[in-house]
Parts: C-alpha cells; sequence; structure tokens
C-alpha cells in the first residue's frame, strides 16, 4: 500500500472531476449562446464577433517589444537555478503585468462596443519568449528562436494584435455618457504639442522661443476650456461595453469563432475527463493490499 501516492492520486481525482464539470458547463453555455450582431445585442450575456482596433486614435505599445496592440501581458523571470546543477533551470518571477486598457470590438455592421479586458480569460493572438543577459530586454523578440537559449533572464509577451478577428462572450452593458473633458483636454495637448510652430506663435508671449511653465499653463487652460465647450456642445451619445460577468458566468476573450470556442471546451473537458480516469485507476492500486 501506498498511501501517500494514494492521497496525491485521490486529490488529483477530485480536482479533475471538478474542472470536467466546470469546462462541461462552460461547454453547454458557449454553445448555447448565439452570437449577436453589436447594434441589435440586447444587455446580460452575449456572445460578439469582430474586430480588435484600439479605442482610441493610436494602439497600445506592448511594453516588452514595443509592438502595437490592443492588449498586452507580461513576464519577466530570472534564472535562480543552482550553477552546481546545471541539468535543472529555475525560472523565478521578478515582474508581471497586464493591461487594462479598453479596446473596441467592430462586427461585419461597422457596429462597436468597448472591451473591458480585465478580469477575462483571453488567449493572444501573439506570444512570444525570448532571453537575454538584462532585467529588461534590450531588443524586441527575435523573428525565429535561436537555436540556444543564453542570457539569465526570460521576457514573455502576449499580446492581441490590430484588428485581430475575435471572439468575445461576456455581460454587455450599455449606458449614456457625454465626453470626458480631461480626456478632451489631453487629447488636444498632445495635438498642440505635435505644432510646435503653432503652439509657440499662439502661447509664447514673451517671444523667446521656448514655452517655459507659465505658457505651458496657459495652454493648458486654454484646452481645458476648449474641449469643455465642445464636450457640452456635443450630443449624449450611448456606449456599449462588454466586460465581466456578475454571476460567474465565463468571460472570454479569444481568437476563435463560435465552432472552435465550443470545440474548445469540448476538449478541455475530454482530457480532465481522462485524467481523473487515469487518477482513480492510479489511487486504486496504491489502494491495493
Amino acid at each position: 500500500m501506498h498511501p501517500v501516492l494514494a492521497a496525491l492520486a485521490a486529490a488529483t481525482a477530485l480536482f479533475a472531476v471538478f474542472s470536467f464539470l466546470r469546462h462541461l458547463r462552460r461547454d453547454r453555455l458557449v454553445a448555447d449562446t448565439a452570437p449577436a450582431r453589436i447594434r441589435s445585442a440586447a444587455q446580460g450575456y452575449v456572445k460578439l464577433c469582430g474586430r480588435a482596433v484600439p479605442a482610441r486614435f493610436e494602439p497600445t505599445l506592448a511594453p516588452l517589444s514595443r509592438r502595437p496592440c490592443v492588449w498586452w501581458s507580461y513576464e519577466i523571470a530570472r534564472d535562480d537555478s543552482d550553477r552546481e546543477r546545471r541539468d535543472i533551470t529555475e525560472w523565478r518571477t521578478v515582474e508581471s503585468a497586464a493591461c487594462v486598457e479598453l479596446f473596441m470590438l467592430v462586427d461585419e455592421d461597422d457596429a462597436r462596443c468597448l472591451v473591458g479586458p480585465v478580469s477575462a480569460e483571453i488567449t493572444p493572438t501573439t506570444s512570444s519568449v525570448w532571453y537575454g543577459e538584462e532585467p529588461r530586454p534590450a531588443l524586441p523578440p527575435p523573428l525565429t528562436p535561436p537555436p540556444v537559449r543564453y542570457g539569465g533572464w526570460r521576457y514573455t509577451e502576449r499580446l492581441i494584435d490590430v484588428d485581430a478577428r475575435l471572439s468575445v462572450l461576456g455581460e454587455l452593458r450599455s449606458h449614456s455618457q457625454v465626453g470626458d473633458v480631461n480626456l478632451a483636454t489631453q487629447e488636444k495637448l498632445r495635438a498642440w504639442k505635435q505644432d510646435q510652430a503653432g503652439l509657440l506663435a499662439r502661447f509664447d508671449a514673451n517671444h523667446d522661443g521656448r514655452i517655459d511653465a507659465a505658457e505651458w499653463e496657459a495652454a493648458r487652460t486654454a484646452a481645458a476650456r476648449e474641449s469643455q465647450a465642445q464636450v457640452l456642445s456635443t450630443q449624449v451619445q450611448r456606449i456599449s461595453v462588454i466586460s465581466q460577468p456578475l454571476n460567474g458566468e465565463p468571460f472570454l476573450i479569444a481568437p476563435l469563432d463560435s465552432r472552435q470556442l465550443v470545440q474548445r471546451e469540448k476538449v478541455f473537458a475530454g482530457l480532465y475527463f481522462a485524467l481523473g480516469i487515469v487518477s482513480c485507476v492510479l489511487c486504486a492500486w496504491a489502494l491495493r493490499p
């Protein structure tokens, strides 16, 4: 009898059964939730399909590689393995983060809604792992992985690329809102800074060829005043956001169509079922006299 092995096998079997039932429920929910058009989708749990585009004028830049995207996550790990045992590599994560910015989903009717990726189960469109000698990568990931790993730092980056085709399952909420004055002010100042000649002509009060602190504050005040006037003059618009459901349904973002999503959940359920069977057999073998 092997009581320790039996206990581990029993715990694995319980985990496998729980995961099997969870993915079985998810499979039914994903299959039963028909794709909806953004323009006509009712509020509540929905499945939307479309292209991922930036919510603002420019795409987000991934922190490690500086590649344009609409969502990113990364992890930096250090090799803390015992130098005397070169056959074992032990990576310790020292830094990780994920993007929380909204991005836009655009369907075939050119209807749009915002996607809040926080707490979503995200399948990336691009995944990269590369290595280096510094805590931060000096270069983006190579196009083809090198045959030999070098460097004591590992960089892992996951992206959703601009214009990627996505399926999103989550809770759709709509609300009316007016524009954000602070955001409009920042965008206006950014545009003014790109036109240095116009910025100097308008706000360089002492004509010394540069914008000092007092003149920049005057520019900020003017931008805020103009932005507020624009926001107040615009009509109230209705915007939809799909984000984490409140009732525990899965929040999924994946570059898969509806059929592929259902198939993936079935594969996961099958794998956990097989793991449960193997664990039960192993537990029975360990408990035999």
